[in-house]
């Protein structure tokens, strides 16, 4: 921790001296102009060698100078050393009525002991009268010499000078009592911030105990990108995806869409979507490659400012590669179980289709119930192949460059028959032609998907509409319907399989749930994404989100 002001510069050396380099110190400055004076004495003033008192002065001078060199002052107690100022007083009015009248001027020199003794910490009282008489007794034997013929001139300039040096010893007195009292305080502030110091530490040290002991990575980070705390299994990670540190978000980085094998592109990343102020939850990217590749699911909150400024974001690493491969283990079970299913309804399919293509030779009655089983196999073989594609971890995608508006067209000509039962009006806002990087089979899967269901959950009249907006990264495409909607808690688990809307459920609106899950599947093996916006009795707006263009060719 740095040092408070009052510690640094000349004062902090100035201390580090022993007592007898700091008197030394203190008288260098008078003797050194005692010292010059001297020397210029036989050029400037050669009368004055022959002053018995001028050259005492001087002598005496030379005398207290050496006596701050050899008199061991650290083992003598009570500060003896303030005899030296007071003898200054002694020698100084030597050379100054020695010097008298051609130097009156030396008299000035009373400010050294006068510094001294106000600076050193003695009594009060005892400096200021020290001050105020060493100057008058250096004074009063220019008086002297006028008398009986002293004027009022002589009086003023023996007690002005006294009461100058006065004022100066109380000006330093109060310049030092407040200057220790600043002393004081800072230094109380200096304990103060080396505790609050301290307890920081601690409180850091406990804060990186308690990360680097969950079992997931947390990774804060400011606006700029740079990291403000970090556990130990986020730097696991961000190891095994061989990310720089210093450039949190950028740079090369083994981060794959769900396929294992597309690089995430940069803005995709879950570090850089929460810079960006994105707030997400259950984001799953694969991290590394090879045998030591990762599942990871990532959630992000934004972290906000009072004033409502973003300020950085906080990034949460989960390894669920476990659980993904049991997943996977799961929905290989049900892929199995389903094309088991699938023989025999097709046998139960093609034996009734071939009674009832001669419905003439049946009583009514039989085929009325061979009907309803007819009815219900298609039903449990439509059942079956959503679940099949919903178990699929193969279901491929083969993106090209494909004009999305011609998709909507298809969808909505394939709907309108179900629309017009319903009495539900369709309207179109879709800009054409609309080009994406998608595969128009599986794209016109999820149109289908999305307007049937809007179509579906918009009984007794009501409006589907399609609009479209795109950018030069992405394609934006929203089915939006005035039905029964659904509240913001089913809407968040709208994706989920086979899960069912509670307002849908009290309808008795039949289907299995898996439409939308197999729907976010193949939006998000495009490597887009797909929104639910609702409200119970506002209707629900679904919004998929498709690149514009294709990855860079490859060289």
């Amino acid at each position: 921790m740095a040092e408070p002001l009052f510690h640094r510069g000349p004062g902090r050396i100035f201390r580090r001296l022993g007592t007898r380099a700091q008197v030394v110190l203190c008288q260098l400055p008078l003797t050194l102009l005692v010292a010059a004076i001297a020397v210029a004495t036989p050029f400037a003033w050669p009368s004055l060698t022959h002053s018995p008192l001028y050259l005492a002065g001087i002598v005496l001078h030379a005398i207290l100078f050496l006596g701050c060199f050899l008199v061991p002052w650290e083992r003598l107690a009570h500060r003896p050393y303030l005899l030296i100022p007071v003898l200054d007083f002694a020698a100084i009015g030597l050379l100054r009525n020695g010097a008298a009248p051609l130097l009156p001027g030396l008299a000035v020199l009373v400010v050294f002991p006068v510094i001294w003794l106000s600076a050193s910490g003695m009594l009060a009282r005892s400096s200021l009268v020290l001050s105020f008489l060493g100057p008058l007794l250096i004074m009063l034997p220019t008086a002297a010499a006028h008398f009986p013929a002293i004027t009022a001139s002589d009086i003023t300039t023996v007690v002005l000078f006294p009461v100058m040096m006065l004022a100066v010893s109380l000006a330093i007195r109060f310049a030092s009592v407040s200057l220790r009292q600043q002393q004081a305080e800072l230094a109380d502030k200096d304990r103060e911030l080396r505790d609050l110091l301290a307890a920081s530490r601690e409180r850091e040290k406990l804060l990186e105990t308690v990360l680097d002991a969950t079992d997931v990575g947390i990774a804060a980070v400011d606006r700029a990108g740079h990291f403000l705390v970090s556990n130990s299994r986020q730097r696991n990670f961000r190891r095994a995806t061989g990310a720089d540190e210093a450039i949190p978000g950028q740079g090369h980085q083994l981060i794959f869409g769900q396929d294992r094998r597309t690089l995430l592109p940069p803005d995709r990343r879950p570090i850089s979507r929460a810079m960006a102020g994105e707030s997400f939850a259950d984001y799953l990217v694969w991290a590394g490659e090879g045998p030591e590749q990762r599942a990871v699911s990532t959630a992000a909150r934004p972290l906000v400012s009072e004033d409502g400024r973003l300020t950085g974001a906080v990034v949460v690493y989960s390894d669920v590669t476990g659980w993904v491969e049991s997943l996977a283990a799961n929905q290989e079970l049900i892929s199995n179980v389903s094309h088991e299913f699938k023989t025999p309804l097709n046998s139960i399919l093609g034996n009734v289709d071939l009674v009832l293509d001669d419905p003439d030779d049946l009583p009514p009655h039989v085929a009325k119930r061979l009907l309803v089983v007819q009815r219900n196999a298609e039903r449990l073989l439509d059942l079956v192949a959503d679940l099949t594609a919903s178990a699929s971890t193969t279901l491929n995608v083969h993106p090209k460059r494909t004009d999305l508006a011609s998709l909507v067209e298809t969808s909505l000509g394939s709907a309108q028959a179900s629309a017009l039962r319903s009495h539900v009006e369709i309207a179109t806002d879709v800009p054409s032609p609309l080009w994406a990087y998608a595969d128009p089979l599986r794209i016109g899967q999820v149109l289908d998907n999305l307007v049937s269901n809007a179509i579906k959950y918009s009984p007794d009249g009501g409006k589907v509409s399609i609009s479209a907006q795109a950018d030069r990264q992405w394609v934006r495409l929203s089915v939006t319907d005035t039905g029964m909607g659904m509240s913001g808690e089913d809407a968040a688990k709208a994706f989920n399989r086979f899960f069912r809307a509670e307002s849908a459920q009290k309808a008795a609106i039949p289907g299995a749930g898996l439409g939308l899950s197999i729907t976010r599947m193949i939006v998000e093996r495009h490597g887009g994404s797909i929104t639910c916006q609702s409200g119970e009795g506002q209707g629900s707006t679904f919004t998929v989100t498709l690149p514009a263009e294709g990855p860079p060719p490859a060289f």
